[in-house]
């Protein structure tokens, strides 16, 4: 998911219904590794959130992950700043080739942080709020999620699917579809959004921050699955 460019809506999704993976919430090397054998485009690390979740990493461990994800593997760094200098500052000491916002930075300071960066900003929006158009204006990508109350994701939540699609075909930037997905239901999500990616988290796990390689197989084969009809 490195070097994204904005298209027209209808032009986000893959042609032939398959869509690129992100595994979130990666607290491991044995996860990672496992994410990448299943054939990932990205693996996400989770730093400095105000929400409760058993994947979240010191700056540090999440530095030591980032530097052992292979070339044409995308590293992404999820957190949710305080400010646009605490976001850089992240950024720039976790290294990882993209950053992804969630719920604590309006348009503006997002699109501040992405000017003072050297990688992709993907935002995390929620599908019914209704400043996912502004967002759209100043991100590389959208990541359409399930959003708590603190504004942050992994709440292992469907929404609604359709909304999304819409947004999809609205919106010139490429749309990540998130929340409540699992190895039973992305396909069933690709076909119906047809979303340039997904991206999951608890949906591949055995135990909160611990990842199933089973299952994350599984996932990676049902997004890849390509439409029998366009």
């Amino acid at each position: 998911m490195t070097g994204t460019t904005h298209t027209s809506g209808g032009e986000q999704s893959l042609t032939n219904g398959a869509a690129r993976v992100k595994i979130c919430g990666i607290t491991s090397a044995e996860d990672r590794d496992a994410a990448v054998r299943a054939g990932a485009d990205a693996v996400g690390v989770i730093v400095d959130v105000p929400v409760e979740t058993p994947r979240e990493l010191a700056p540090e461990r999440a530095t030591e992950l980032v530097a052992g994800v292979p070339p044409l593997v995308t590293g992404v760094l999820v957190t949710m700043p305080g400010s646009v200098p605490e976001a850089v500052a992240l950024q720039r000491r976790v290294g990882a080739d993209a950053l992804q916002l969630h719920g604590s930075l309006d348009p503006e300071d997002a699109g501040a942080v992405r000017e003072r960066i050297e990688a992709p900003l993907l935002v995390g929006v929620d599908a019914e709020e209704d400043d996912v158009a502004a967002y759209a204006t100043v991100a590389d990508a959208l990541l359409v999620d399930s959003t708590g109350d603190q504004g942050g994701g992994g709440t292992g939540e469907t929404h609604d699917w359709d909304r999304t699609r819409r947004h999809r075909q609205t919106l010139d930037v490429p749309v990540i579809l998130a929340g409540g997905l699992t190895p039973a239901n992305v396909g069933d999500a690709v076909e119906s959004v047809r979303p340039f990616g997904v991206d999951v988290a608890s949906g591949v796990e055995r135990q909160g921050g611990v990842k199933d390689h089973e299952a994350v197989e599984r996932f990676v084969a049902a997004a890849r699955t390509p439409e029998e009809s366009p």
